[in-house]
């Protein structure tokens, strides 16, 4: 229990200037008399007791890092165990989590030192519904810090290697949950995406990964970014097992304030009936020739679609010119909104739902004690984001908040046409993993391959990364994005491309 005091006169002045209130000495007088009794109802609060999600499988074993020999690449933070339910879809997977999907009894890192030593009391909706699927969870898998960089270079633990070269970085930043995949050290993995952070380490590591549909995959119990953009979803070695991975984590979660309305599909029964040439797809322009893009990513990507076209399905070239202004809308959006979500010790406010307290109060915690380990990232974005709101007045927060649903209608207007849209997931391979890089090189690695992928994630759109083959030895992800609450039809098109490029 807190020890709830009034505040001084001092503080009753200082908290009301930082509401542009200069308060008069007989104000002074009079909101310190009448405070105390306004707190009666919070010593209240302190004196009951708010019930939380019931624990299920509760016998687990926390498990240890794992040595350099047991885990070369870096992926995981811990390894784990945690046994689900005898039999169901996912009996006999072996799941991983990126390390900001709390599990009761199992410390959660972030990828962070800026919060240490937090372990969950409950766990994330999504770990229930998958121990009841069956699953064990295996590990708890590397991250990004904080989770806000796509490179795959920033977490506290280290950088995660690539796969398929380790002089190379995994991407992020779910790191660890993609090179686990593409290891076989897990068959699934969960990820979270705000920018791109499912997609861009499935492109770089050469796996599967799916950015659901916004608000379809409960967020409950999982550190994030910003309630409008957060999302969480699998990566695995198919489609097929993001498919059924998805048909057991998706659906409504009243503890969720991120949801509204949640559409559902029997994802591996349409996987299983759909056939290429009933599906269209097109190409978007504007999703090519970014100046950050290696050509023969480009190319590669062409010619799987081409290869695709082989198959039956009709390939379109479509045309969304405000595409090119989504990562400005992105940023828009992401810069004060994680601003506020840190200000919201790493919760927020106003929605309705669960709110883990004991999580507030660690991140609260943390964050006025070792703030200066946030990664250069977010103190970028932090300070950037409080001279916005404070200077700007958030105008444009709401500007770019705005933007987004003419963004999101452009979108939709063409898949009226198109089953899918299709590009580069990221517009280059992995990055070369550098021994000691500057915060410029840092920040700029962070954020330079989001421009197919974070104009997505304002939207909400549900988009799907394929890998469909390599240059100079590194993996190449082809991106299908498609409307709202239809991912069964984007995880459609992914399988076609799949089974056509293999």
């Amino acid at each position: 229990m807190t020890d709830l005091r009034p505040p001084t006169t001092d503080e009753i002045e200082r908290y009301a200037a930082t509401h542009h209130m200069d308060l008069s000495e007989r104000e002074v007088e009079d909101l310190s008399a009448a405070i105390p009794a306004v707190l009666g109802a919070y010593e209240r609060l302190d004196e009951l007791s708010a019930s939380e999600p019931d624990v299920e499988y509760p016998d687990r074993t926390a498990g240890e890092a794992p040595s350099t020999e047991e885990d070369p690449l870096n992926a995981f933070v811990r390894t784990c165990l945690v046994e689900g339910a005898e039999s169901g879809p996912l009996a006999g997977y072996d799941v991983g989590l990126k390390d900001n999907v709390s599990v009761a009894g199992i410390e959660t890192t972030f990828g962070s030192d800026v919060v240490s030593g937090f372990v969950p009391s409950i766990d994330a909706t999504v770990v229930t519904r998958l121990l009841a699927a069956g699953a064990s969870i295996t590990g708890k898998l590397n991250m990004e810090d904080l989770a806000f960089s796509g490179s795959g270079e920033m977490s506290a633990h280290g950088p995660v290697k690539n796969p398929y070269d380790p002089d190379h970085l995994a991407g992020g930043s779910s790191s660890g949950s993609a090179a686990a995949v593409v290891t076989g050290d897990v068959d699934v993995a969960i990820g979270g995406d705000q920018g791109g952070s499912i997609r861009i380490p499935a492109a770089w590591s050469g796996c599967v990964g799916h950015k659901p549909t916004y608000g379809l995959v409960p967020y409950t119990g999982i550190l994030g970014l910003g309630r409008s953009f957060d999302h969480t979803g699998p990566l695995a070695r198919s489609v097929a097992d993001c498919a059924r991975v998805l048909e057991v984590i998706a659906g409504d979660d009243p503890l969720d304030p991120r949801q509204g309305a949640v559409t559902t599909q029997p994802y591996t029964e349409l996987l299983d009936e759909s056939t290429p040439e009933a599906l269209t797809v097109g190409v978007l322009e504007e999703g090519f020739g970014h100046d950050e893009s290696d050509p023969d990513v480009d190319e590669t990507v062409r010619d799987a679609l081409d290869t695709l076209a082989e198959t039956g399905t009709a390939i379109e070239d479509v045309s969304i010119p405000m595409h090119l202004d989504g990562l400005a809308i992105w940023n828009g959006v992401a810069n004060e909104e994680t601003t506020a979500t840190i200000a919201g010790e790493g919760i927020g406010h106003f929605g309705n739902g669960y709110y883990d307290t004991d999580l507030m109060a660690a991140f609260a915690e943390a964050r006025r004690e070792n703030a200066d380990a946030f990664p250069p990232t977010i103190k970028l974005v932090a300070t950037l984001g409080e001279y916005l709101t404070e200077e700007y007045h958030g105008r444009y927060y709401a500007k770019a908040r705005n933007l987004s649903m003419d963004l999101a209608a452009a979108y939709d207007e063409v898949l009226e046409d198109v089953d899918v849209l299709a590009m580069p997931t990221t517009p280059q391979t992995a990055h070369e993993r550098l021994e000691d890089p500057s915060d410029l090189q840092i920040i700029e690695r962070a954020v330079n391959m989001l421009p197919n992928t974070a104009p997505f994630d304002v939207t909400g759109h549900p988009a799907l990364s394929i890998p469909v083959g390599t240059t100079d030895g590194l993996p190449v992800g082809l991106m299908l994005a498609g409307r709202r609450f239809d991912d069964a039809t984007v995880l459609q098109a992914g399988h076609a491309v799949e089974r056509s490029v293999e």
